[in-house]
Order: C-alpha cells, then structure tokens, then sequence
C-alpha cells in the first residue's frame, strides 16, 4: 500500500484493536467473516469500488455509502470499520479491496488471540502449508482455480476437521481464493507472519536436512532474537535434499549455511577455472 492507503488502513486496523480487547471472540470472529463478506462484494462489483475510493468524492459522503448498503445486513462494529475505510484516503481502488480482506483476517487473528488460540493457528497454518506442499496431488488439487471454490473448500474442511482451530480452518479458505492477489501457498506464508506479527515476533523459516531438537531450536530461536531484537518464531523445513546444516530466512535475510550451498558454490568455482 501506498503512503494514503496505508494511513486509512491502520485507522481502521486500530479501531479493530480497540474493539477487540474487550469483545468475546466469537463476536470478533464474525465481524472477521462479515469484512470478507464486504470484500468479496467489492471484488465482484468493480464499479462500487471505484466509487468508494474515488479521490474526487467526499469522505463521509463514501462512509455514507457504504453505510447505506450493508445497514441491516452486518453488525454494528463491521459496519464502523467499512464505512471507516471507505472514508479513508485509497492510491487506488485495489487497495480498498486489499485493505477490507486484510481487515477480515486481522479481525480472524484476533479473535484467535482473544481466545489465546493465536500461537496453535500459527502453527496449524504452517504445518497445513507443508503438508501440501510435499503432496503433489493435494497441492494441485487446492490450486486448481478451475474447480469451484466451494469444492475445494469442501476438500480443506475434510482434512482439517477436528485436527485444527476453526479459525484456521477459515484463514486455509480465504488462501484458497488468492488472499491479496497471491498463490495459495505464499497466503498461507503471509497469514503465518501475519500471526506472528500480533504476537509480537518475527517469522524465521528453516530448512535443515534432519530435524532439530526442542533445544537446538530454543538455542536457535534466542540467536535469532538477539539478532533481530525481537521475539522470533522459528518454522521447521525439513528437506533432505540439503545434507547437512541449515538455511535461514527472515524477512529478506536468508542465511544459507547448507552442505549442498556450499557444494554448489565449489563447483560453480570449478567451472570458471
């Protein structure tokens, strides 16, 4: 988002936050589903989104608007945080759209944290991506944009039932349908730092040839603390195809020590002699 955007974003982003350090969790769990209700609204009607971010148009004449269309259909606190973005400033009217599905998943994150459930759908979310990701069939069949999204949908729900929080279960659904215009692994990876992120900490992805103890990753979880100046969550890949040490990605920074990062490097020096 761009600098006006993002200002809009965190009001309303902090009027939720405000609200739900007091509200039961259920209630905040549907207010997460009624914003991505009014986000896959904007989605599918172009013109009402233009006219909700159209620079030239009054804010509270765009608050009112929106106010007007879904009175009677949400909740009071849905209905203040969309008339809240739809009053906002917005660089472009895909940012309106990006912002009201962000704000349905932050109000799902929160409503996990309410119910002190945050650290488990963190790692429900996490564990699901792994799973699809090394099952071929599974990843293409959640993939497919061509199958309906209900029947995927349908697919999610009999593989996570009772195994994981209902939350999670709803986040896995929303990557189904391309959270901000990305593919259903990287929301899935988006939605895990997003949880980290309320939490406080910073998302560490490692990749090792054989898993680490509970005190090699504790012992690697304070490093990386230490280094970042922040609590930091740490996500296990194992990939054997490495061989031996690690790799480490956070944020930007990747800290590729890997036995097949170094074999690669050999021979690349090899080949230029």
């Amino acid at each position: 988002m761009q600098g006006v955007s993002r200002e809009s974003f965190r009001a309303a982003a902090d009027r939720l936050d405000s609200y739900a350090t007091s509200a039961p969790a259920a209630d905040i769990a549907t207010t997460g589903d009624e914003l991505l209700s009014v986000a896959d609204v904007l989605r599918r009607q172009p013109r009402l989104r233009r006219a909700l971010s159209d620079p030239g148009r009054d804010g509270q004449d765009r608050a009112e608007l929106i106010r007007s269309l879904l009175a009677g259909k949400v909740g009071d606190e849905t209905l203040e945080l969309a008339s809240t973005l739809a009053g906002g400033g917005w660089s472009a009217a895909s940012e309106l759209l990006d912002a009201a599905e962000r704000l349905g998943v932050e109000a799902l994150l929160a409503s996990a944290d309410r119910a002190d459930d945050l650290s488990d759908v963190e790692d429900e979310l996490f564990r699901f991506g792994q799973v699809v990701d090394g099952s071929p069939g599974l990843s293409g069949a959640l993939s497919d944009v061509v199958a309906p999204p209900a029947q995927r949908a349908e697919l999610v729900k009999a593989l996570l039932d009772g195994k994981a929080k209902p939350v999670t279960v709803r986040l896995v659904e929303v990557a189904l349908g391309g959270f901000g215009g990305r593919s259903f692994q990287s929301a899935l990876s988006r939605m895990v730092e997003m949880s980290a992120d309320r939490r406080d900490r910073q998302v560490a992805y490692v990749t090792v040839a054989a898993p680490l103890s509970d005190d090699e990753e504790r012992r690697l979880g304070t490093k990386l603390s230490q280094l970042y100046g922040r609590d930091v969550s740490v996500k296990q890949t194992v990939d054997p195809q490495v061989l031996g040490g690690m790799s480490v990605l956070v944020g930007s920074d990747l800290y590729d020590g890997t036995v097949l990062r170094r074999l690669n490097d050999t021979r690349k020096a090899l080949s230029q002699r």
